[in-house]
């Protein structure tokens, strides 16, 4: 099950929580902002957290995060390329904000890899979306028919290229190859704006 909780930090940005609903073990993916907060709300709703999963490192999907330390021990987990962008303001872009953003001691995952809620029941999937930036992912959940796609794909456009390490050939490509070959019916659930699925995308990529 996916619930959408948006936070409000240098911009608006979609966080989600990613939870088994019997054992009520989940993730949390992509904090920007207000992490006391999406805290409270967990356990207001009773649901466990047994990780923080980042779909890329820019400072508007990580800027809760420090917040979130200071009252609990939960695990950070980012692509294998990630670290470059956590511990750099000027790659997370936090710099041109007049932040200094830094996010230490995340763990890291690598395309391919399944990541399983500690009880319970459902897996996310890693799909590499490299483009948008080095470390982009999509967590994929086959069971459901839902992704979570970072700032890979939008309603009706894609990620920005133009950042550090953004490359619009290889974001087109991922897009093209590891977003559009999943099933038509797959709901996207992007970073910012509304959700959409896989075959209202893909005539824009045709």
């Amino acid at each position: 099950m996916i619930v959408c909780c948006p936070v409000t930090g240098y911009m608006d940005v979609n966080c989600y929580v990613w939870v088994d609903p019997q054992s009520r073990h989940g993730f949390l993916v992509d904090p920007g902002a207000m992490g006391g907060e999406l805290l409270e709300t967990c356990r207001r709703r009773g649901w466990i957290l047994d990780g923080i999963l980042l779909t890329h490192g820019h400072f508007d999907h990580i800027g809760g995060i420090a917040e979130i330390r200071q009252e609990a021990d939960i695990p950070v987990l980012i692509h294998e390329n990630g670290p470059a962008y956590l511990d750099d303001p000027r790659m997370n872009l936090s710099y041109y904000f007049g932040g200094d953003i830094r996010v230490t001691g995340a763990q890291v995952f690598r395309d391919g890899d399944v990541l399983r809620p500690k009880e319970g029941q459902g897996a996310l999937r890693v799909i590499h979306t490299p483009g948008h930036t080095q470390d982009s992912v999509l967590f994929y959940d086959e069971a459901q028919g839902e992704a979570l796609s970072g700032d890979t794909v939008f309603l009706g456009s894609r990620g920005n290229d133009s950042f550090p390490g953004g490359d619009g050939m290889q974001l087109l490509k991922s897009i093209r190859e590891r977003v559009m070959t999943l099933p038509a019916d797959t709901v996207l659930y992007p970073g910012h704006g509304d959700r959409t699925t896989v075959g209202a995308e893909r005539p824009l990529y045709l």
